[in-house]
Order: C-alpha cells, then sequence, then structure tokens
C-alpha cells in the first residue's frame, strides 16, 4: 500500500452512500496514527452540456455541507455497477432536462484523495435537446446556460468551487472543447 499499513479498521458511519472508518495504522515515516478514511459507494459524475452557440449549461442548488447555493457542473452519483456513460445521461436529464446525441469521456480524477477514495468522472455532452427536469426531492435547481467566457471567468473568480466542475472545465478548455470567444 505504498508505505502505509493497516494495523486496524472500524466502521464509524455506514449508509447507502457512503462509509466512514477509522483506521490505525503506521505511516511511512513510522509513526503509529489513526486515520479517517471515507468510501463511497458511487462514483461521482459530471457533464459539461455545451450548446451550438457555445454555451455551457450550469447548476446552481443548495449545498447542505456548505450552508450556500453554488454554480457546478450538473452531476450525481453512480452507483459502482452502473455503465458511468449511462448515469451522465441520467444526472444531465434528471437536473437540465436535456438529453445529448454525442458524448466525450473527458476526464477522471479523484476529488480529495487524502480522505476518500472518491472517483470522478466527467463527459462533454453536445448535440443538444431540451426537455423536462427530474429533480430528486432534495433538489432546488436553477438551470442556466452561460457563454463559456462568463463560465471560466467564474471558475477564475471563484464563484465556482465545486472540484470535480473547476477541473473539467479547465480540461475541456486545454483540450479545445470550449471555443471562448474573446
Amino acid at each position: 500500500m505504498s508505505g502505509w499499513k493497516k494495523l486496524a479498521s472500524r466502521i464509524v458511519f455506514d449508509n447507502p452512500w457512503m462509509q466512514v472508518r477509522e483506521d490505525q495504522v503506521i505511516n511511512p515515516g513510522g509513526g503509529q496514527n489513526n486515520y479517517g478514511y471515507v468510501h463511497f459507494k458511487n462514483r461521482a459524475i459530471a457533464v459539461i452540456a455545451l450548446d451550438a452557440e457555445q454555451r455551457v449549461y450550469l447548476v446552481q442548488q443548495s449545498r447542505y455541507t456548505l450552508g450556500m447555493k453554488t454554480w457546478e457542473l450538473p452531476m450525481g452519483g453512480a452507483p459502482l455497477d452502473e455503465p458511468p456513460l449511462i448515469a451522465a445521461q441520467r444526472e444531465l436529464k434528471e437536473e437540465t432536462g436535456l438529453t445529448a446525441d454525442d458524448w466525450t469521456t473527458l476526464m477522471t480524477l479523484h476529488p480529495s484523495n487524502s480522505i476518500t477514495d472518491e472517483v470522478g468522472i466527467a463527459y462533454v455532452a453536445t448535440g443538444l435537446h431540451v426537455g423536462e427536469t427530474a429533480l430528486e426531492e432534495s433538489e432546488d435547481i436553477v438551470v442556466a446556460a452561460m457563454p463559456i467566457d462568463k463560465v471560466l471567468s467564474m471558475v477564475d473568480g471563484g464563484r465556482i468551487t465545486d472540484a470535480i466542475s473547476v477541473a473539467a472545465l479547465l480540461q475541456a478548455d486545454r483540450q479545445g472543447f470550449l471555443a471562448r470567444t474573446q
């Protein structure tokens, strides 16, 4: 395990979405520590929905953990036994009402690998079609289609802070998916 040795482990919380453990470990320097570990039972799936006018669809929603509303990409959890692309298509439809003809896998990342094993996968969706949303009870989502320059300035200005959203938008820009007007 790359320099770490687990001596013991106990589950301190478990629900259908995640499990929190406390592990007794020997760290790479030889010291003994207790280590909190969050195991996610889903993948995080995010979608950059890009329309023909080169606008990106963002969602604004209340985030309980932060006590505020945030702007981010449409995203959600995908059970580990569900194909990620199917989950991405479902999440985009649920949160925005959009479906897409074309899908490209953009990146895979670990949003917070110091305390969790969560895996995030981001897609770019184009060839969009508008439909009805199917929000979950816990979602209070506002959908907005914004010009790429505005979205990237929101990242630069700290108005989009969700790690997967920031990484995916910057990667999509770097890879040339986002055509800037400036």
